[in-house]
This record gives C-alpha cells, sequence and structure tokens, in this order.
C-alpha cells in the first residue's frame, strides 16, 4: 500500500544527515519531499497531496503547505540536494561489478503539448514528441547513472555524458546495442582503463572499418563479438535484454513510470519525475506488498 512506499521514504530520509531546519521556512526540507513524493506515489499532481482529505487521517495532524510554497521550495538548492541524496541512497550501486547495461527509454507526450524544451525524435520505432530517459544499470536493477534529455538527442551523446560521470563501480563490461556502436563511446570507456564497451556492429558484421582510425577499444569489440571465440560476447548481449525487463519493473504497476501525465512538462518537472519513480521502484523491489493509484 501507499503508506508503506512512503514510510520507505521517510525511513531513508532519516538515514541522510541534515542541516538544520532554516527559521525563514516554516516546513522543513523534509516535509517539502513527504508531501511530493505522496503525490508521485499515486500519480497526482502537487496540488492534490496539499489537500488534507487526500491524507489519511493519521497523517494530516500537521498543516500541509500550499501549491505555490512546493512549487517554490521544490527549486531550492537544499531540497534539490536532499531528492539527490535520496536517490543516490535508494538506487545506486552499493559495489563493484563486471556486467553493465546501457540503453535509453522515451517518454513521449502528447503531439499538442506546448512544452518548448521537448524534442521530436525516434522512439520505439516509431516517432514521437518527449523526453528519453538515458541509463547505466546493472543486472539487480541498481542505476549507475541516468539522465533525461528531450527525444531528439542523440543517444551516443548521452551515452558519453553517462560514461564520463559514471561512479568508479562500473567496470567491466558495459554492453549495449548497435546504436552505441561508436569511435567516441569506444575512447571514452578506453580513458576510464577498466571499462570496456560491447556492441554489435552498426552495419552489421563482416563488413571493413573504413579508412578512418580505429580506437581500440572497437577494435576489441569487433574482436569479441566477430572472432573465432565469440560465445561470451553472444552471452553478454544475450543478458543485455535484462535493461528491457528492468524498464518494464519501472512501468508496470500502479505508481510506475508508464507514462508522463499532463503535469509534468518541463525539463525540471520530468526529472524529478522520473527521478521519484527509480526510487519508488527500487523500493518496492525490496517489499512485497501492492499499490494502487488512488481514485
Amino acid at each position: 500500500m501507499e503508506y508503506r512506499l512512503l514510510k520507505a521514504i521517510l525511513a531513508v530520509m532519516a538515514t541522510i544527515s541534515q542541516p538544520p531546519k532554516p527559521t525563514a521556512f516554516e516546513y522543513s526540507d523534509a516535509d517539502v519531499v513527504r508531501v511530493y513524493y505522496w503525490s508521485v506515489i499515486h500519480d497526482r499532481p502537487i496540488s492534490w497531496a496539499c489537500r488534507r482529505e487526500h491524507w489519511p487521517a493519521h497523517l494530516h495532524t500537521r498543516p500541509l503547505p500550499s501549491p505555490p510554497t512546493m512549487s517554490r521550495r521544490l527549486r531550492s538548492p537544499s531540497v534539490v540536494a536532499l531528492l539527490d541524496a535520496l536517490e543516490r541512497t535508494v538506487t545506486a550501486p552499493r559495489e563493484a561489478g563486471l556486467f553493465w547495461m546501457i540503453d535509453g527509454k522515451p517518454l513521449a507526450i502528447g503531439g499538442c503539448s506546448k512544452d518548448r524544451q521537448a524534442g521530436y525524435g525516434k522512439a520505439a520505432g516509431a516517432k514521437a514528441k518527449g523526453y528519453k530517459l538515458h541509463t547505466i544499470m546493472a543486472s539487480d536493477g541498481a542505476v549507475a547513472g541516468w539522465r533525461v534529455a528531450p527525444m531528439n538527442k542523440d543517444e551516443r551523446v548521452m551515452a558519453g555524458r553517462l560514461i564520463r560521470s559514471a561512479p568508479p563501480q562500473v567496470v567491466g563490461y558495459l554492453v549495449g546495442d548497435a546504436n552505441f556502436d561508436s569511435n567516441k563511446l569506444h575512447e571514452a570507456c578506453d580513458r576510464r582503463g577498466d571499462l570496456q564497451l560491447v556492441t554489435p556492429r552498426r552495419y552489421g558484421p563482416g563488413n571493413r572499418t573504413g579508412h578512418r582510425k580505429q580506437t581500440a577499444g572497437r577494435l576489441r569489440s569487433i574482436a569479441l563479438t566477430e572472432g573465432p571465440s565469440h560465445e561470451f560476447a553472444d552471452r553478454l548481449l544475450a543478458d543485455r535484454s535484462e535493461i528491457e525487463r528492468r524498464f518494464g519493473h519501472l512501468t508496470n504497476w500502479g505508481g510506475g513510470l508508464s507514462s508522463l501525465p499532463a503535469w509534468v512538462r518541463t525539463h525540471r518537472r520530468v526529472r524529478r519525475w522520473v527521478q521519484a519513480k527509480l526510487v519508488l521502484t527500487q523500493l518496492k523491489r525490496g517489499d512485497k506488498f501492492r499499490t494502487y493509484v488512488a481514485a
């Protein structure tokens, strides 16, 4: 139930050291995050969570912030820092792994939306308007890095940023589909010194590499996937489908990232919404309970 998810959020926040409550604010950063997550859990606007009748009786003993207060405080550096710390505590990998997956998930919105920060680009087998979630993920669902960008942003550009900012736990093999077969991405992995990008060739196996100089990482990837001992690479590429299942876990439950609702527009709000859904999905996987979107 939703209350158990909120309790899990509050328990994690209790472990995060926070500065003393500023006297200029009536509500603490934790109060603001609590109200925000209550709205996200129920797939409702923030204004919905600011009304007492939408809270259980034992939870609305204190006054709730108004929607303008929530909008202002959610943009404050201290609340943003608390949201980021909460996300890292719940979703970040605990230890180094040798197998990582990289991919993007489209977050489509209506074509008539006036969101000027959304882009019109390639989604799953079609063109769509909206944003895209780019992520490096472990097989157990831990998120080593993620970013949200307009739909028309090249996945390889975002992948390069994710690789360069990935935590030290990301070592071993980073596996992606043929769209990530790029000399620049292989070079970014080579610079880390402990990460090998493995992808099928973008234009199919057996073709020549052309006259352009190839990075050492791309040549190693070609040798792994097309060499005489390609069974290991075949297994890595087969296991890459796990990220599709992880994206499925992110979306196929009441309160998950099924779509971007009408009140989640502009990059700032989309990023904050996706961040909360990543946290809630990871917490839900750690316990056995069901959730129901409020009527």
